[in-house]
């Protein structure tokens, strides 16, 4: 598989040297290896563990802190709200 790491470097906002781009597509290469190489689940029986149930908790609501609690080491707030960077270009 060809990896194109200089748009996935772009997808991800990074930015990489050629020494970098070359490690980190050796590595990818590498990862894809080997998650290939695992085996294919077998999916023919239960893929439940009949020894180790899921237990569900109850469903409650804990309010365990104020707002302003919560907001008072936010870098910005507006109204109330923690304003963040946007993270999506506008094209």
């Amino acid at each position: 598989m060809d990896m194109d790491i200089k748009r996935l470097a772009n997808l991800a906002k990074l930015k990489f040297t050629p020494e970098e781009e070359e490690k980190f597509a050796a590595q990818m290469a590498n990862i894809v290896a080997m998650v290939e190489k695992l085996p294919d689940l077998d999916a023919s029986g239960p893929l439940i563990d009949p020894d180790n149930p899921m237990e569900f908790r109850k469903d409650e609501v804990v309010q365990n802190y104020r707002r302003d609690e919560l907001i008072a080491n936010a870098p910005e707030v507006q109204a109330g709200c923690i304003v963040v960077p946007k993270t999506v270009a506008e094209e």
